[in-house]
């Protein structure tokens, strides 16, 4: 069964999201700091669980290196609630957001969401603009020329739910469910962020995208030219 690590500090919530989590059958670690969150990530885990106040270092530079090496999904855990902090997160490559107070039972949901998301797919690859872009739908790897694009998981299931359909204009509310799998409200900004993080990774000028198109009033679309 996939493994869970669990970084945060208060006691009592980490130990009723463990519960949680090892009633469903999920191996779970609990790190109360940062420090033992480093120690613990050299092992391989299939998701995390970030609060972003911790005692020793901040969860955003924990998230920041963790991406850095590693594309597992992270889901913040955090008392921040504004939008603002909410994109500021995601921008800095996290996949989810839930917010203190939090229903256990939800936040299972989107472990759940994003763990089924990442073992989903067939075999695959897709090629776009004479093998400009690559996408490798079963390993969840991205090329561009040929050298790898270190993507996020919800980066991935954005660029690859946009390919699968080009020319096909998808709401952000649409990229929500792509991404969640299924609605939540208020994270318009969030898909423009993951959107524009997608830009610098795989568009040789973001002013004039061969790949993600905005369709102003509308959503976005793919339009470049498979092979």
């Amino acid at each position: 069964m996939e493994k869970i690590l669990i970084i945060e500090d208060e006691k009592k919530i980490s130990d009723i999201v463990k519960t949680y989590l090892e009633r469903e059958g999920f191996t779970v670690a609990v790190a109360p700091t940062g420090r033992e969150a480093f120690k613990l990530i050299k092992d391989r885990f299939d998701l995390i669980i970030l609060d972003l106040k911790l005692p020793d270092i901040d969860g955003e530079e924990i998230c920041s290196t963790i991406r850095k090496a590693s594309d597992v999904p992270i889901i913040m855990l955090t008392a921040k609630s504004s939008e603002e902090e909410r994109v500021k997160g995601l921008g800095m490559g996290a996949d989810d957001y839930v917010v203190k107070p939090f229903s256990p039972r939800e936040l299972i949901a989107r472990v759940k969401a994003h763990l089924r998301r990442t073992k989903k797919g067939e075999r695959k690859s897709l090629s776009f603009n004479e093998g400009a872009l690559k996408i490798d739908t079963s390993a969840m790897e991205v090329r561009k020329r040929d050298k790898a694009v270190p993507l996020t998981t919800s980066e991935f299931r954005i660029l690859l739910g946009l390919a699968e359909r080009p020319n096909i204009v998808f709401s952000r509310e649409q990229l929500v469910n792509i991404v969640q799998g299924y609605d939540f409200e208020g994270y318009d900004r969030v898909i423009d962020a993951h959107i524009k993080n997608l830009r610098h990774k795989i568009e040789d000028d973001t002013q004039k995208p061969m790949f993600i198109k905005t369709v102003y009033g509308a959503g976005y679309k793919f339009i470049g030219v498979q092979d």
